[in-house]
């Protein structure tokens, strides 16, 4: 487990190159792109299922940066699988509260912030994938992208 958490692996065109961490942030991105080459996720994080320990880090020009209590809220919620507290009091990122929308196989959670854009998050066996959307942006995008990393860390037994 030690040695998985210091890479992660790059899906493009079939081929699989490992870096640290923060790649995970530029591939998801890169898997948010639409046909035009348009990016409709601007900020990225994984955190981990038990307690919300970052795995990526603050240093990347596109993370996105929880506090250790938006991440610690959210990885609780997601452990218990009791996503009641979204719904009564929102999800919190970098200090912003956007609207639960709504959960879909107790692994997937969608949120919303006018004037600010959307937060996906989706739970594999051991951390959460967290996807920005900007605002005017396709979430569907991000949704793509975001269940992509999930399903490979989930293929990896983490």
């Amino acid at each position: 487990m030690k040695g998985a958490l210091l890479t992660c692996v790059f899906l493009c065109f079939g081929r699989v190159l490992l870096q640290g961490w923060d790649g995970y942030i530029d591939n998801l991105i890169a898997q948010s792109r639409d046909a035009s080459g348009f990016e409709h996720v601007d900020k990225v994080c994984i955190i981990g299922l038990d307690g919300g320990a970052k795995w990526t880090t603050n240093s990347h020009p596109k993370a996105l940066k929880l506090s250790s209590s938006e991440a610690n809220t959210i990885a609780n919620v997601f452990k218990r699988e009791d996503f009641t507290p979204f719904m009564v009091n929102g999800i919190y990122a970098e200090g912003v509260k956007y609207q639960f929308l709504r959960v879909e196989d107790s692994k997937i959670v969608f949120a919303k912030k006018r004037g600010y854009g959307a937060l996906t998050l989706q739970s594999s066996k051991t951390a959460i994938v967290i996807a920005h959307t900007k605002e005017g942006s396709q979430q569907g995008n991000a949704n793509k992208a975001v269940g992509v990393i999930a399903q490979y860390l989930e293929s990896l037994g983490m």
